[in-house]
């Protein structure tokens, strides 16, 4: 049998107009109340409506979750995050994928944002990182907060989670270094992605950190894909002086890398060490398993989600920042190295002759 608010209501021994206010979050309900009534929700784990919540009045219980990635995992991951912090609190996500190159992009998010009961927006890479769209948002005077690298401009701190691929590249590379490795090949992602910036900086940082010299015909422009990892290990691998390492700026791109060696019937990693980054599936579906950084995309999608929503309930600036806390809401996160399989050391120390 459905659980009604008259159910509620019943439990609590208050009214039903009581009930709505507080399932509403309305600032007027006393706290005893508020808590009598969440407890009798919590007991008969009654379900409000949202549809029906959404039409009554103008608070929306929907935030949307804008992205271009042709990462599937990586957008699994944060779809999973997100929705697990509206669950937790009585909203609904939209699922809007899009096209960051499209001529049509700002119009069709103004569009959204105003044709679509919308209480927030969850913005992932690249439009987290293009101005000329976080510009747009604010025009539209909607609660947001964005998933950035670290490496990024910013004046609304208080609007983003931050991804420091900057020091994780770094340990990456050393960690290839500490191998023995010296001549490290770099494949980076899109340009547009400020994560590429931030990876190929802690990859130069290592680098001069250890006093080995930056031979820039190491590092080629790419794709977040399989395909650039393909042709970026192919056109390493064929120069006069060939990397031993390389390390590519996302999983999808090492694997690909690592399916190009295969076919130069080059050992991994006995004659060349690959790395990724962010611990995707793709990681760990390879042969050997790739090292990588471990990126929590959907703890940082959850923490994006409990955030904007704090935002859209309309709390004043200390009630905010106690319920970030009390709600274990991380604003900073650091990959960590995971070393498997296909980093080994480099091919002068394997043989003694370092």
């Amino acid at each position: 049998m459905k659980v009604t608010i008259n159910d509620v209501a019943a439990r609590a021994g208050v009214s039903i107009k009581t009930v709505s206010r507080v399932i509403n979050n309305e600032p007027s309900v006393r706290p005893a109340t508020k808590k009598k009534v969440m407890d009798a929700v919590e007991a008969l784990n009654y379900q409000p409506n949202l549809a029906a919540r959404n039409l009554a009045g103008t608070r929306s219980y929907t935030i949307a979750f804008i992205y271009d990635n042709p990462n599937a995992y990586y957008v699994i991951d944060m779809q999973n995050g997100i929705l697990e912090a509206c669950k937790a609190r009585g909203y609904e996500l939209l699922i809007h994928p899009t096209n960051a190159k499209s001529a049509n992009v700002h119009e069709e998010l103004r569009n959204l944002v105003e044709h679509s009961k919308i209480a927030g927006l969850v913005l992932t890479p690249p439009f987290s990182e293009t101005q000329s769209f976080i510009d747009t948002v604010k025009a539209l005077d909607v609660d947001y907060v964005r998933i950035v690298s670290s490496e990024a401009a910013l004046d609304d701190e208080d609007n983003c989670i931050q991804v420091d691929d900057s020091a994780a590249a770094f340990d990456i590379t050393q960690h290839l270094l500490q191998l023995g490795h010296r001549r490290i090949g770099f494949l980076c992602g899109g340009e547009e992605h400020v994560s590429t910036h931030g990876r190929l900086a802690g990859y130069r940082s290592a680098l001069e950190t250890a006093g080995v010299a930056i031979d820039e015909n190491l590092i080629l422009k790419g794709e977040y894909s399989f395909d650039s990892g393909v042709q970026g290990a192919k056109t390493l691998l064929q120069s006069d002086n060939p990397p031993t390492a390389i390390f590519a700026s996302n999983d999808e791109m090492a694997a690909g890398a690592l399916f190009a060696a295969r076919l130069m019937h080059i050992a991994i990693p006995e004659q060349l060490s690959i790395v990724g980054f962010e611990d995707s599936p793709f990681s760990r579906q390879t042969w050997p398993k790739l090292t990588t950084a471990h990126q929590p995309n959907n703890e940082i999608a959850k923490c994006a989600a409990a955030l904007v929503l704090s935002k859209a309930r309309g709390k004043g600036a200390a009630e905010s920042a106690s319920a970030n806390k009390e709600a274990g809401i991380k604003r900073e996160f650091t990959p960590t190295l995971v070393i498997r399989d296909s980093s080994g050391p480099a091919p002068e120390t394997a043989t003694g002759k370092s």
